[in-house]
């Protein structure tokens, strides 16, 4: 039976979603009615970790199968949080050139929106790209992307999303 192992920070693909492991001043901005008349909307948020639980296959290594379960606040620029994530990431491909395939809800007001992807060599820290692939209440017909850029690394990681609906 395989135990959850508790992390504040950890150097894997795991936390490319979601992540900024600890909390910072955040930047949230949205440019449009969700939906309306075809606009396109943006919104852009920063994110703290509150929970993560790794489980891996292979106690000490990142192999094929790992899991990881974790759960972010998510805040505006004033840093009044705005929302949540909550997502699940499945390593696909262990070793140096690590790949994990990610599924994550953010919950904001008006409603929530799922977002799946791929992410690759996180000990890169380049951005992600994840497609919006649902929505509930006000995005409901949504559908877009979401690019994941880190902003700083050290001394933690901070995790800008910008949520592009269209």
């Amino acid at each position: 039976m395989m135990r959850p192992i508790r992390a504040a920070c950890l150097g894997t693909a795991t936390l490319v979603t979601l992540l900024a492991c600890t909390p910072v001043a955040a930047a949230a901005t949205d440019t449009g009615s969700a939906q309306a008349g075809g606009k396109a909307r943006i919104i852009t948020l920063l994110a703290e970790v509150r929970q993560l639980s790794r489980f891996p296959v292979t106690p000490g290594s990142v192999s094929q199968g790992d899991r990881v379960v974790v759960r972010s606040d998510l805040f505006d620029e004033a840093h009044n949080k705005v929302g949540e994530t909550h997502g699940t990431c499945t390593t696909t491909r262990g070793g140096a050139d690590e790949a994990e395939q990610c599924v994550v809800t953010y919950t904001l007001p008006g409603g929530q929106l799922t977002v799946q992807g791929m992410y690759f060599n996180y000990v890169d820290q380049g951005p992600f790209d994840n497609a919006i692939t649902g929505g509930t209440g006000e995005y409901e017909k949504a559908r877009g992307s979401v690019r994941s850029d880190t902003i700083a690394t050290d001394p933690q990681v901070v995790r800008r999303f910008t949520i592009h609906l269209v």
